[in-house]
């Protein structure tokens, strides 16, 4: 185990003298600077660079324990090392080091390690001996100042001798890159995000304008980029500074679903964040205003807003295309409607009840077609139902849903292709933006969008621009549900628009209705309680109740619910099959705990198995993660499930087996990509189905309580929900029906332009 981590001062950078010590440091007798090599490296943190090593002091036979911040250092790296000597009660007699410098290396062996240490790109051991066998003491200054002469060496070209020395270069302007971060407080992961999209400009960029970090490097809020300004002396009243925080309460509310904010809720919300009086906000909103990054408009009676431009534009065209793909015509039918649904039913020995028919008749004559409904009233027969009397027609069908879950449950219950959206509209990570748009449509003339509630602003827009003028929309989801976790409230918003037509299915079917899930959530929707008590013995339940109302009582119950109790009753897998869901990331219940704890019980570290620390938890083989946002590149997307199928710890690289059987490999950089998945946030469950569920619903959730919110958790369950907690949260939950408000305004601009 590495020793505690000490206090310690920022590093410096290599190369210039030492920084002066603190006021502490310069009246400490026992600060001293050690030259030396950096012999081997026991033990790095990734988050934050602390490090353990042995480290050769020149002269001295023996190497000596030293620990403290090293960024980019190697194994072999000659250095200069500030600090003091301290007894460890644990490790015995180390150097703590305060500060520290890169140096050359002074002798042929030295070379000949710090080159075969890995530190250039392109040589290894076997090159980095035949370098210094030719060039002996002067290796690196050949390196550095005459490359050309690399030639002299045998398999190296002027191509190789090139790239070597550029390489040499960058390392070294990079390391400089990287001390000068770290040493203003930047985290080793935020740094490499920096360094990787600024290349050698960082330290320019970041000293011209550090609030460009907010908005350009994903990860890096407003807050982080702030404290960095005020370490690089920023003022408090800095126009750059008070623009950031307008954006960054902007973003933040886009975050939150909101596509524009009133103008004094941004006011009132910028004026805590900063920290200055409201008339200081004027002029920065108009700058951000003039350099059109924002739009202003009046809405209604909610006054002034203000919108993020992409936001503002992606909500007018929607609206423009909505309506003006509403009021185009649609083709005619050439069958008798009623005969093929007859026919369809004759077929499928399925008897439709009267608001399916009409669902059905509505999405084959209307351009425009909303279908709601909670569990068990039949939207899947109804999808059935469309694609086979379209096909009839000879009309082509695409068939999408927003997540890969939902596009793979869509296709297992219609037996045809179902895509998600992104891979629908041909997403082009490359260039970021999809191939089908208005001017390459799609070759399709009805479109079937499941789980139309997960469907944010952006996506909505992408998907109308790439409907020909002739083509069908169908939008099947729960209105009841959570809204998209991008911004937006679309389903709602085009309900009301009055632009499509709506068909409320409400009939509960007879055999869903045997389901204790089924009937709960609509006694749920209905703002009912549900039915707790447990079932009669003998008789079979796909509902459970378990009282529990201490948080940490409920939190192992949890634990031995999905470890044993589940898997052995049920027959399901503990990390494939079974779902913890819950309200809150925080707290005792919440899923930074539960994941913990789930961890710890189902996947324990294993003396001879790889892992990947990350802070206060660890990446394991076998392990349930989730991604975290959109990775185009790799084609993973935001709430992407899969398990670690393989490790690399020395190159701190990992590979994850996701559930449609794609791989996605990880590199250590953009493993904050990835969160533990053993238990996640009901928001974050949205449009996907599990076996089974276990919702931990407890009082200390206060907060988060909300009808919608219950109501989605227990609909995510296939074949079984069990609640664990009290009996009042419960009550709270189904109480609480005034779920947030979002600031959208697509409805009205539907029929505006509807209008026009």
């Amino acid at each position: 185990m590495p020793p505690d981590e000490p206090t310690r001062s920022q590093p410096t950078l290599p190369g210039v003298a030492t920084a002066p010590p603190s006021a502490e440091g310069a009246t400490n007798p026992a600060l001293v600077t050690i030259d030396g090599v950096l012999e081997r490296i026991v033990y790095k943190n990734d988050e934050n660079d602390f490090t353990v090593t042995r480290f050769q002091i020149d002269g001295q036979a023996v190497p000596v324990p030293a620990v403290g911040v090293l960024v980019g250092i190697l194994e072999g790296q000659p250095l200069r090392l500030r600090g003091t000597w301290q007894d460890d009660r644990r490790f015995g007699r180390q150097f703590k080091i305060d500060s520290y410098q890169t140096r050359s290396p002074e002798t042929l062996i030295g070379i000949e390690k710090f080159l075969g240490s890995g530190v250039i790109p392109g040589i290894g051991g076997e090159l980095a001996r035949r370098l210094t066998a030719k060039f002996g003491i002067d290796t690196l200054k050949v390196i550095e100042e005459t490359p050309e002469r690399l030639t002299e060496v045998g398999g190296i070209g002027a191509g190789r001798a090139k790239k070597l020395a550029a390489a040499f270069a960058e390392q070294r302007h990079m390391q400089d890159v990287m001390v000068f971060l770290r040493g203003h407080g930047v985290s080793a992961a935020f740094a490499v995000r920096i360094v990787k999209r600024y290349g050698k400009d960082a330290i320019r960029v970041v000293k011209n304008d550090p609030y460009r970090l907010a908005l350009e490097i994903w990860g890096v809020g407003f807050r982080t980029a702030d404290a960095l300004a005020e370490k690089l002396g920023v003022a408090r009243d800095d126009p750059k500074r008070l623009a950031a925080g307008l954006a960054h309460v902007l973003e933040t509310q886009r975050e939150d679903g909101h596509v524009h904010v009133p103008l004094d809720a941004l006011t009132n919300a910028a004026t805590d964040l900063l920290g200055v009086a409201r008339d200081r906000l004027t002029d920065p909103l108009a700058a951000l205003e003039q350099a059109g990054l924002i739009v202003r408009e009046s809405l209604g009676d909610r006054g002034v807003c203000i919108s993020l431009v992409e936001m503002w534009e992606l909500e007018k065209s929607l609206a423009a295309e909505l309506a003006e793909l509403s009021r185009t015509p649609a083709r005619p039918l050439a069958i008798d409607l009623d005969a093929a649904i007859t026919d369809f039913e004759v077929a499928t020995t399925i008897e439709l009840a009267p608001q399916q028919r009409k669902a059905i008749a509505a999405a084959l004559l209307d351009k425009v077609t909303v279908i709601t409904g909670g569990p068990g009233v039949g939207k899947t027969t109804i999808v059935r139902a469309i694609v086979h009397l379209a096909q009839l027609q000879r009309r082509r069908v695409a068939l999408c849903a927003p997540t890969g879950r939902a596009a793979l449950r869509l296709a297992e219950a219609t037996g045809r292709e179902a895509l998600t959206i992104h891979r629908l509209l041909e997403f082009q990570p490359q260039v970021g933006a999809f191939t089908r748009n208005k001017e390459a449509p799609l070759e399709a003339d009805v479109v079937v969008a499941d789980e139309a509630s997960m469907i944010d602003l952006a996506l909505a827009a992408a998907l109308v621009d790439a409907l020909p003028a002739s083509a069908q929309l169908i939008l099947v989801g729960d209105i009841d549900q959570l809204p998209s976790v991008g911004p937006g409230a679309i389903l709602g918003d085009v309900i009301a628009s009055g632009a499509a037509t709506v068909v409320r299915l409400t009939e509960v079917f007879r055999q869903a209705a045997q389901s204790r899930i089924v009937v709960n959530a609509h006694r749920i929707n209905a703002g009912e309680q549900p039915d707790l008590e447990p079932p009669k013995p003998g008789i079979d339940s796909d509902f459970f109740f378990i009282a529990r109302d201490e948080p940490l009582a409920a939190r192992a119950t949890i634990v031995e619910l999905v470890a044993e109790r589940i898997p052995t009753r049920f027959g399901l897998d503990a990390v494939r099959d079974i779902q913890v869901l819950a309200p809150m990331h925080r707290g005792d219940l919440g899923t930074a705990a539960l994941n913990a704890a789930l961890q710890e019980r189902l996947n324990p570290p294993k003396d001879d198995a790889p892992s990947i620390p990350r802070g206060d938890r660890a990446f394991r083989i076998g392990d349930k993660v989730m991604q975290l946002k959109n990775d185009y590149d790799k084609g993973v997307f935001n709430g992407d499930l899969g398990v670690i199928a393989a490790i690399d710890p020395s190159a701190g690289r990992l590979q994850v087996s996701l559930v449609d059987g794609r791989t996605a490999d990880y590199e250590r950089n953009e493993l904050d990509q990835l969160i533990h998945a053993y238990a996640v946030s009901i928001h974050k469950s949205q449009g996907s189905e599990y076996p089974a569920v276990v919702i931990p619903v407890a009082t200390q959730h206060f907060v988060m309580l909300q009808r919608s919110l219950l109501y989605t958790a227990v609909t995510r369950g296939k074949r079984l929900v069990v609640l664990v907690g009290s009996r009042k949260a419960v009550n709270l939950a189904v109480g609480n029906a005034t779920a947030r408000r979002r600031w959208t305004w697509l409805a009205e601009r539907i029929r505006a332009a509807g209008e026009a």
